[in-house]
């Protein structure tokens, strides 16, 4: 379904019925993925970029994973001029984009990285977000593939250690509905909607928007977690 406006099938009636006990193995477990030179010098490169006395002034720090193109980064740095706004995507071909039909404000950037990685590099360096966008709808939607969504994969013990007001957006109820029961699990309260997007962030949402689709929204302040 991703890159089209085609509905979600899924083979899920509801929540994935072991969603409980991967969330606990994985917050139970550190990941030990080896860690990609790529994304290394990409984290290398927001460390020049934020400067040496970033994380000793107030001003907050956002990140924007699974950007595309950036066009939410641009729009998140926009809403957010007092922030420092870190725009992520794996693909070099939608990061390459982003000079081409974009104008970014100079409080953001946009990297090509594997956020897996970037978000270990961040928490191994004591990082802490004022705000955290996964905007990218990254559904996954058959039952075998359950380990591959953020909330129950091991790389979602360091979304919470980044900490910061997350804001999760899909079109699949079920998926969000699964993120808010895993944030549950961790201590969080999370709070889901359904909305009505007349100014689509995303490209993706965009299309939803377009073909009549339900976009689903999380909230959930993860600053005051013990993980």
């Amino acid at each position: 379904m991703q890159g089209n406006s085609r509905s979600v099938t899924s083979n899920q009636t509801g929540p994935h019925e072991k969603l409980a006990e991967l969330v606990e193995k994985y917050l139970s477990r550190p990941f030990q993925k080896p860690i990609s030179e790529h994304t290394r010098m990409a984290f290398n490169n927001v460390k020049q970029w934020l400067g040496d006395d970033f994380f000793e002034s107030e001003q907050p720090l956002i990140l924007d994973s699974c950007c595309g193109v950036g066009e939410s980064t641009q729009r998140i740095a926009a809403l957010y001029p007092e922030a420092r706004v870190i725009g992520l995507d794996k693909s070099l071909v939608r990061t390459s984009k982003q000079d081409k039909v974009l104008t970014l404000p100079s409080n953001a950037i946009i990297l090509r990285a594997d956020v897996i990685d970037f978000w270990r590099l961040a928490v191994e360096e004591g990082w802490k977000l004022a705000a955290h966008f996964l905007l990218f709808p990254n559904p996954y939607p058959k039952s075998s593939q359950v380990q591959r969504r953020w909330h129950a994969s091991p790389s979602f013990s360091d979304i919470l250690k980044l900490g910061g007001e997350l804001e999760v957006r899909s079109n699949w109820s079920t998926y969000i509905d699964e993120f808010s029961i895993a944030l549950s699990i961790a201590g969080a309260k999370p709070q889901t909607q359904l909305i009505n997007v007349r100014d689509p962030f995303t490209a993706f949402e965009r299309k939803y928007h377009l073909s009549g689709q339900s976009i689903w929204q999380l909230k959930a302040n993860l600053i005051d977690l013990s993980i």
